[in-house]
């Protein structure tokens, strides 16, 4: 368990520093005062600011999330710094990439983490044709068999990235097409379940053929091939969840993360890969997250710089503010939700 909580303190303090520093990079760079860089929430358990420095840099007491406080969000000593140091005083251009940049750290992350395993551990690549067929399964009793190539499922045409989720979906009469000897086939699949309540788990008895690839280039193609692939599924994931496909009791906070994460460290053989696995998909999940159009998101703040643009005007600063607290606020009662049903889900 301790082991547990140390990877995924790493893993969320990974994800978040690579966030914050994007930002407190192009703050930098365009000359905005940086009032704390910091890792963690809470009270500080740690901070440093050197003489004649103006940036505190510190680390709290609770591993979760991290902020980089910018001159011109509101603060008290805002004040007393010049005009050009503030944030507002900057062109739509250059606030757009510090507010970007932590999601597109993200990115960069889940890019290089995923070169790195395809590079060390070699690169590997999911297929869509059925290796093996569990015996008295779901997939056997409706006609399934080693070989066949999914091509669609319940309407939908499938990849390696998306099949899972569209299998997910549907806990009854799955209508799957399959490739079979060059002809098209139709099944319907039930899958079986496997406990109660939020445990409950959908079983089909599928097993999928893969190939694993090694060398510089083929490290390359993989980074790109996963990150475009893991993408396309977070983004299928949130239409899914607002046309209410999924529901949102199936999202998981910080102890949902935590227990993916135990799960890839009990892995023993393949402990490594799945950690930098997950740290790839956890950061693009960050990052594509943080650009929805929110308030108290990146995206939310992007949104305001558009509509600046297009007024030719800022949209007034107290009114901004109003918003993203009102955001902010939703935004916690939502962690609280999800977070409540991970516990729920655990016992």
């Amino acid at each position: 368990m301790i082991l547990s909580i140390l990877y995924f303190i790493i893993v969320l303090g990974i994800i978040v520093f690579v966030h914050e520093f994007g930002h407190f990079f192009f703050a930098k760079l365009f000359g905005i005062y940086v009032h704390e860089f910091a890792i963690g929430m809470g009270p500080k358990i740690f901070s440093k600011k050197g003489k004649g420095k103006e940036t505190e840099y510190s680390i709290r007491a609770i591993p979760i999330g991290g902020f980089c406080s910018l001159a011109g969000e509101g603060a008290e000593e805002d004040k007393k710094l010049p005009k050009d140091r503030l944030l507002q005083s900057k062109p739509v251009w250059q606030r757009f990439l510090v507010m970007f940049f932590g999601a597109g750290n993200n990115f960069i992350l889940a890019l290089v983490v995923l070169f790195f395993l395809g590079l060390v551990v070699g690169s590997p690549r999911s297929t869509t044709t059925i290796l093996n067929v569990v015996p008295n399964s779901a997939a056997e009793l409706a006609g399934l068999k080693a070989g066949d190539k999914i091509i669609n499922i319940n309407g939908h045409d499938i990849s390696e990235y998306n099949m899972s989720i569209y299998l997910s979906i549907t806990h009854e009469n799955n209508v799957i097409t399959v490739l079979r000897d060059g002809k098209e086939e139709k099944v319907t699949v039930t899958p079986q379940k496997v406990g109660d309540g939020d445990k409950a788990k959908y079983v089909y008895g599928l097993e999928f053929a893969h190939e694993v690839k090694h060398g510089f280039g083929e490290a390359i193609k993989y980074g790109f091939r996963e990150f475009i692939g893991m993408t396309k599924q977070m983004i299928l994931s949130f239409k899914l969840l607002f046309t209410g496909n999924v529901s949102v009791n199936q999202l998981s906070g910080p102890i949902g993360i935590y227990s993916v994460v135990d799960d890839a460290r009990k892995e023993a053989t393949n402990a490594f890969a799945n950690i930098l696995h997950l740290l790839a998909l956890l950061s693009l999940n960050v990052g594509l997250i943080n650009l929805i159009p929110f308030p108290a998101f990146d995206g939310g703040r992007i949104l305001f710089l558009i509509i600046e643009k297009i007024k030719g005007k800022p949209v007034k600063p107290e009114t901004e503010n109003l918003i993203h607290t009102i955001g902010f606020f939703i935004l916690i009662g939502l962690i609280l939700f999800v977070t409540f049903n991970d516990i729920k889900r655990m016992f």
